[in-house]
């Protein structure tokens, strides 16, 4: 069965939450659009579209830390998908952590509860 993504729920993007293929850990969640999905489709490596470049970004060109696809799994309104990856480079956070969910909101304050890999320059 072929699927049809919802792109334009939200204005030709559609959601994907990343998991950790072996763990289950969500690292991060991203946004693709057409394009996006189809090189991430093509090519087994996650693409996403950034919002804040206007520009499609193959996770890990530019930092090592590129996100190889195992598992695909659409939603029922075909508007979200879930991608399980094997996250290579150590992090999926561009601020140096495992992943991005890296605080916890305790008492009404974040406090960091997750394993920073390395230092990132700002």
């Amino acid at each position: 069965m072929a699927v049809k993504l919802d792109f334009e729920k939200l204005g030709g993007l559609i959601p994907a939450v990343v998991q950790d293929y072996q763990t289950g850990e969500v690292l991060m969640v991203a946004f693709m659009n057409e394009e996006a999905w189809q090189r991430t489709l093509e090519t087994g490596m996650a693409t996403y579209w950034s919002r804040s470049r206007g520009e499609l970004w193959v996770k890990g060109a530019t930092s090592g830390n590129f996100q190889e696809v195992k598992e695909i799994y659409v939603d029922c309104d075909n508007d979200t998908v879930l991608l399980k990856v094997v996250q290579h480079g150590g992090c999926a956070c561009h601020t140096g952590y495992r992943s991005c969910f890296y605080r916890r909101l305790k008492d009404g304050e974040l406090e960091v509860v997750g394993q920073k890999v390395r230092e990132v320059e700002k």
